[in-house]
């Protein structure tokens, strides 16, 4: 690694994030024994490991809802995926981001950082949200797909030199502590991106979402956005930015535009409880939102002229800490190890299937739809992440259900019902 990089790369040297447990500075929402691991940076990011796949016999007595494959690899838990194509990128508390292809590992390159908690592909582009708050951008190398090249970091060191002779650009953090408005100053918790405005969202547990203009590498607007660590952000159809947090509110906010200054306003609070917001979720049209949380309940809300509660979808007896929606179909990753597969119809959810297999809890999902589906009955490859240290892949039909597990959540003032189990208070 060159002197420059390195230097671009240790003015975190002295940030607020730490990885202990114990540590009373954090900010994070995150901080629990089951949540956290030791640092584990002894694995080659180039040491092949394979996908242990169900032979073609064992296959055929799966259900349609079912288990596809596993990877195990021993360096460390799962924290962040994504697919796109049949690719399917891995971020873990090492410092290796692996590649895989078809079940099979296709690449694999190594970040200056540790504990890749966000994955997100825009085209030719990765983009990895780290421990130390910064964002890496990664680049394919359109003649050998499986060679990848960092080509960017959010903020720029050039940026961050120019801001740090300003004192304009000093923000207060925290009590007597200072920093540029430009960096987070904690972990990066999710991205989410706006293809067509060609703006990128980074959410930290440094209680601020951030807003880069990607053509440039510019960081555009700092929003102080929560009084806690921010845990999820979602931007949505219209300009509509959604963000969860450790304080227990969901956020709505509306992107506005005069020139070429892009400002982010607070229009509504769609949820304030004791218990902190883990994961957002929307449809593709920006129709429903979920919301998942530490009490193990998923929220959702309806929008047609403006933002309606909907209900509640019970089925997790611990902590919802992932989300993902893929048409019709809304997953839901849990501290309780299982990841519960609902179907949406109208305002009707029922829980198709819970998978199980995991042996610890689910921190991340990733969905593609089965390009080998056909007919009326439509199929998606599910990948779950765990800090079991092992990724999964499932196969799943919207239009199997199976009785030993379907639940029912009817609409009635906002109430979930399932069994016999009171609907939740907000």
């Amino acid at each position: 690694m060159s002197s420059s990089s390195a230097a671009a790369d240790d003015d975190f040297a002295n940030r607020n994030s730490s990885f202990s447990v114990y540590d009373p500075n954090r900010l994070s929402g995150e901080g629990s024994p089951m949540m956290m691991s030791p640092w584990n940076q002894s694995s080659s990011p180039f040491m092949k490991s394979s996908w242990s796949n169900f032979s073609e016999t064992a296959s055929q007595k799966i259900p349609q809802n079912g288990l596809i494959g596993s990877l195990v690899r021993e360096e460390g838990h799962i924290y962040s995926l994504a697919a796109k194509n049949d690719i399917l990128y891995t971020g873990s508390d090492s410092k290796n981001i692996r590649v895989w292809k078809n079940m099979k590992e296709f690449a694999a390159f190594k970040s200056n950082s540790g504990l890749v908690k966000a994955i997100i592909i825009s085209g030719d582009k990765i983009f990895t949200g780290h421990q130390d708050g910064k964002v890496r951008v990664w680049k394919t190398n359109p003649k050998n797909p499986s060679v990848h090249k960092r080509v960017g970091t959010f903020p720029t060191f050039f940026d961050i030199f120019k801001a740090s002779i300003r004192p304009s650009s000093y923000v207060e953090v925290k009590r007597n502590r200072t920093a540029l408005w430009i960096k987070h100053v904690d972990a990066i918790s999710c991205l989410s991106i706006d293809q067509e405005e060609g703006l990128l969202y980074s959410a930290s547990w440094d209680r601020t979402f951030k807003v880069w203009r990607i053509g440039n590498s510019k960081c555009i607007e700092s929003v102080k956005a929560h009084d806690d660590a921010v845990n999820s952000v979602v931007v949505s159809v219209e300009g509509t930015v959604y963000t969860g947090s450790a304080d227990g509110t969901v956020k709505v906010w509306k992107r506005e535009q005069k020139g070429k200054v892009i400002r982010h306003a607070l229009v509504q609070t769609l949820l304030s409880q004791e218990c902190a917001v883990t994961a957002l979720a929307d449809s593709n049209s920006g129709s429903v939102v979920y919301c998942g949380s530490s009490d193990g309940l998923v929220n959702f809300w309806e929008r047609e002229k403006k933002l309606v509660h909907g209900g509640v979808l019970k089925g997790h007896k611990l902590a919802v800490l992932c989300l993902s929606v893929a048409g019709n179909l809304v997953f839901s990753g849990s501290a309780d190890k299982t990841i519960c597969v609902w179907r949406r119809d109208a305002s009707v959810h029922t829980c198709l299937s819970v998978l199980t297999g995991h042996t610890g809890p689910v921190k991340c999902l990733a969905v593609e739809e089965d390009k080998e589906s056909t007919g009326g009955d439509r199929k998606c490859v599910i990948y779950s992440g765990s800090l079991d240290k092992s990724v999964k892949v499932w196969s799943v039909s919207d239009m199997v259900i199976d009785p030993n597990q379907m639940v029912i959540m009817h609409q009635g003032q906002g109430d979930g019902y399932w069994d016999s189990i009171p609907s939740a208070k907000y």
